[in-house]
């Protein structure tokens, strides 16, 4: 497996590598990329610039026609809007919407499109194999085939490499197949895959391993690591994202003993930190995003083996908005306000500061808790167009009339930390109560409930 084209018989020599690197950084091996996304298309971008010969595949005809104009559809990413303008001006990237066109053209392939949960918490890997049969279609003897999309552990060998070799014809020896997991953060994408971190790589054979490492070290500015098999490398991800996922769960946990021990948790879990074996993450309202929420069940659901750790884990960050609408309930009652009566603002939809992201935000099940028991709910954001968030039961409010519009709020519930937040004038709310999730609120603002910290 040399990830070029069989009849360029150098490669096929080329066991050391320098031939391939070269070809690579020069075009000759043309990459495909499926999935333009938050994650997709900055990978896309900077393989282009790396290799000057991409094509990116998207079935949403919004983000094709974007990035043919040079314009990248992904907002809040420094950099990318000049790189996408940059490397399509110049031919470097290129788009299509039909992902057969794009593996017709590419020799090395690269799946980076979304694997969500079902209805009943279930991988739901249609979007993958949606990606993998459009490249068994164009797939050629010396192609590599790398996953990045996180996958529940084992489907690399399990599903994609035994699939790609009944649907393309070929014997699984003709083609290279390996996972590297997708190591990067909205609003440092660019960052984060040029080499923040170290980049892994496992394949589903030690020849896909080594090519793939080789490819990757013309990507990043940071060491390869290799993981030994694609499966321990997909492991590497979702352990990755399981760990903090228990380690939130325990900050959330211990966030409830705050009145009860009449005590600061958050600053006695700083302290604890000054220890250099301790971690403790910070509590706050709940765990949200595309990742740490769906990762423990990307690992229940391939074993039978009991994991009450991870299980109960997330029950503990999944009842963490109930938590705090359980707060917001008894402050209102501490002031004589019946919840059912009372106007609640939401400050923040999004799941993560700075990021224009609300799936599994906890700011959703808030808002619904509270509209159950009769309040008037309202929720503002800064990066967020809060109208246009499915299911969200809160009326929208302009994040500039927040505080002309402070007295009409009993309570205000500080969900997300955007930088926003910090010169909002709290002193304006109050005639009410506020419950900080995040610990933003200055000690000198008005009497405030955080969470982890109690009132202060």
């Amino acid at each position: 497996m040399t990830a070029v084209r069989p009849e360029s018989a150098v490669y096929a020599a080329d066991s050391g590598g320098p031939a391939l690197r070269e070809a690579f950084v020069t075009g000759d091996v043309p990459v495909a990329v499926y999935g333009l996304g938050k994650m997709g298309l900055p990978l896309a971008a900077v393989l282009a610039d790396v290799t000057g010969n991409v094509v990116g595949a998207d079935i949403d005809p919004e983000v094709v026609a974007a990035v043919e104009r040079g314009e990248s559809p992904v907002e809040g990413e420094p950099g990318l809007a000049e790189l996408v303008a940059e490397t399509t001006a110049a031919g470097s990237l290129r788009v299509t919407g039909d992902p057969v066109d794009a593996a017709a053209d590419g020799r090395f392939h690269v799946v980076i499109v979304p694997t969500l949960l079902d209805d009943r918490n279930d991988p739901d890997l249609s979007a993958l194999l949606a990606a993998v049969d459009a490249i068994a279609e164009g797939l050629s003897p010396g192609d590599l085939v790398v996953v990045e999309s996180t996958v529940p552990p084992g489907t690399t060998r399990d599903v994609v490499a035994p699939r790609l070799a009944e649907r393309s014809g070929l014997d699984p020896e003709e083609f290279g197949v390996a996972f590297c997991p997708e190591r990067t953060a909205s609003g440092r994408a660019l960052r984060d895959i040029r080499g923040a971190y170290p980049k892994v790589v496992g394949g589903v054979d030690a020849e896909s391993e080594r090519v793939a490492s080789l490819l990757y070290d013309e990507v990043t500015s940071n060491e390869v690591v290799r993981a030994g098999d694609a499966t321990s490398a997909e492991c590497v991800k979702v352990f990755e994202g399981v760990y903090r996922d228990v380690n939130v769960a325990l900050a959330n946990e211990l966030a409830r003993v705050a009145d009860p021990l009449d005590v600061d948790v958050r600053r006695a879990i700083e302290v604890a930190n000054t220890q250099p074996f301790c971690h403790i993450h910070d509590p706050g309202p709940g765990v949200g995003g595309h990742c740490i929420p769906l990762y423990p069940h990307f690992l229940t659901s391939q074993v039978e083996t009991d994991l009450p750790l991870i299980e109960t884990s997330r029950s503990v960050n999944d009842a963490m908005p109930a938590f705090v609408t359980s707060s917001v309930v008894k402050l209102l009652g501490d002031e004589g306000t019946d919840v059912a009566d009372a106007d609640v603002l939401l400050l923040g939809v999004a799941y993560r500061a700075g990021v224009d992201e609300t799936r599994k935000a906890p700011a959703r099940p808030i808002a619904r808790a509270l509209s159950k028991l009769g309040a008037d709910v309202y929720a503002t954001d800064p990066v967020v167009d809060v109208g246009e968030v499915p299911d969200l039961e809160a009326t929208p409010l302009d994040h500039d009339d927040i505080e002309s519009a402070a007295s009409q709020f009993d309570a205000v519930v500080l969900v997300t930390a955007h930088e926003d937040y910090e010169t909002v004038a709290f002193d304006a709310f109050e005639n009410g109560v506020v419950v900080d999730t995040r610990d933003v609120v200055e000690d000198d603002s008005p009497a405030v409930y955080t969470i982890g910290s109690g009132r202060s």
